[in-house]
């Protein structure tokens, strides 16, 4: 029996290639016809795979329905907790998770930091969305027309000296943490607290969150916050792989 799910599994990458005959099919499968011909009938009758005019196969729409589904119910929070939280462990420092939905950025999770020292965050409240550093990571993932649309609607507030002024700076801004595929909020929202983060992108590259580790100044430096750019990117890159299946839980927990 595993035997037979395996080989009717090996027909889906293969049809993902592009449509195939029966006999391509067996030939890759290393089977005779008649064995190739039951697993198609098979997938067919479930709708994975489809046959078409000219009696080769490709894959089927339920195949495409299922996938949608199950990314519609993936929930990174849940994925990226375990992670977040190893982070927490080596660093020391806050870790947050933000989405961005219905043209907020959300905190969806949170660990706080080993020392006493306490950030106002909290889970399910916005961001402040023209300085954070998940913010960023965020809005620009965007389409550009949308990114210059929502950037000339936001106000600026002057939270400190290093707040964003501007949607001309904010622009400017994103520009930069799309190319470089990380961003900080260095005392642009609160002067004593410096954060830096990356992102974690789907199974088709776009971005679906953000992450940060945050520190105030009185624990740790900008600059020293900034040497765990390299980890925190790791532990973004082992969400993203395990979000969008590109490698089993357990490896990436361990990444």
């Amino acid at each position: 029996m595993s035997q037979t799910v395996d080989r009717a599994l090996s027909i889906l990458p293969l049809l993902a290639q592009g449509p195939a005959d029966l006999g391509q099919v067996a030939e890759r499968l290393g089977v005779h016809k008649s064995t190739a011909l039951r697993l198609l009938r098979t997938l067919h009758e479930h709708g994975l795979v489809y046959r078409q005019q000219d009696q080769r196969y490709r894959l089927g729409a339920r195949l495409f329905a299922l996938a949608q589904e199950a990314v519609e119910n993936l929930d990174v929070r849940e994925i990226a907790h375990p992670h977040l939280a190893a982070l927490n462990h080596e660093c020391g420092h806050t870790v947050h998770l933000a989405v961005y939905e219905e043209n907020e950025v959300l905190y969806i999770d949170k660990v706080e930091s080993r020392y006493p020292v306490r950030m106002y965050s909290r889970i399910g409240k916005p961001v402040a969305i023209t300085v954070a550093a998940v913010a960023k990571l965020l809005l620009a993932d965007l389409p550009e027309a949308e990114r210059r649309t929502l950037a000339e609607k936001l106000d600026y507030p002057t939270y400190t000296s290093r707040s964003t002024p501007n949607a001309a700076a904010f622009l400017k801004e994103l520009a930069l943490v799309r190319e470089q595929g990380w961003a900080t909020d260095l005392g642009g929202h609160e002067e004593s607290i410096n954060c830096v983060g990356a992102p974690i992108r789907g199974a088709d590259g776009r971005v679906v969150a953000a992450m940060s580790v945050s520190a105030p100044n009185v624990v740790v430096t900008a600059e020293e916050l900034l040497t765990l750019l390299p980890l925190v990117r790791r532990t973004a890159d082992a969400i993203s792989r395990e979000y969008s299946g590109n490698t089993p839980p357990k490896e990436a927990a361990s990444a």
